[in-house]
């Protein structure tokens, strides 16, 4: 399965690209940061991300994208931002019919490192290692959005069983439907 991991933000989107199943030794594709100036306007912001993201769907081509789920924070203002960089990588992949989902930071950490509580230095350490990588990727958002790949691949293929087990049963019909 190779996943696309998204690390929203307006000024540095973390996206790396990994390639694996569970069980088996992961394989970095690609990571980078896509960048957009603090001074500019959102709209132009959004746009420089749509199609930074764009150009990473292109090249890479990833089976689906896991989003880290925006959370609240004190900042309204980081909130926003990183909720609205969320949505454009979301409406990116969904436009191109790769299936999307969304894993919690603590999710992440959790997932990478064993702990929900991990620092950012605990999972960038762990990404490296993971990814037999031969120096730890930079900047941070770059190793979360490797870790939010991590993630996928070894949890939401669980996830993703799951979904097709209960998709594949008969629908049973409704209360208000049996009554009829």
């Amino acid at each position: 399965m190779r996943v696309l991991g998204v690390d929203p933000g307006l000024t540095r989107c973390g996206v790396g690209v990994v390639e694996g199943t569970p069980g088996r030794p992961l394989t970095m594709v690609g990571v980078g940061v896509i960048r957009t100036p603090a001074e500019a306007e959102i709209g132009p912001r959004l746009l420089l991300i749509e199609q930074g993201l764009e150009q990473w769907l292109d090249t890479h081509q990833p089976e689906l994208v896991a989003v880290e789920r925006v959370f609240a924070q004190h900042n309204v203002s980081t909130v926003m931002g990183t909720a609205q960089a969320s949505a454009v990588a979301m409406l990116c992949a969904t436009r191109r019919g790769i299936p999307v989902t969304l894993h919690t930071p603590s999710e992440v950490k959790a997932a990478v490192t064993g702990s929900g509580r991990a620092d950012k230095a605990q999972v960038t350490a762990m990404v490296t290692r993971l990814l037999r990588l031969a120096e730890p990727p930079k900047p941070a958002d770059a190793a979360d959005a490797l870790a939010l790949a991590i993630c996928h691949i070894w949890r939401g293929a669980a996830h993703n069983r799951i979904a097709a087990a209960v998709a594949s049963q008969p629908r049973r019909a409704t209360s208000r439907e049996y009554r009829r």
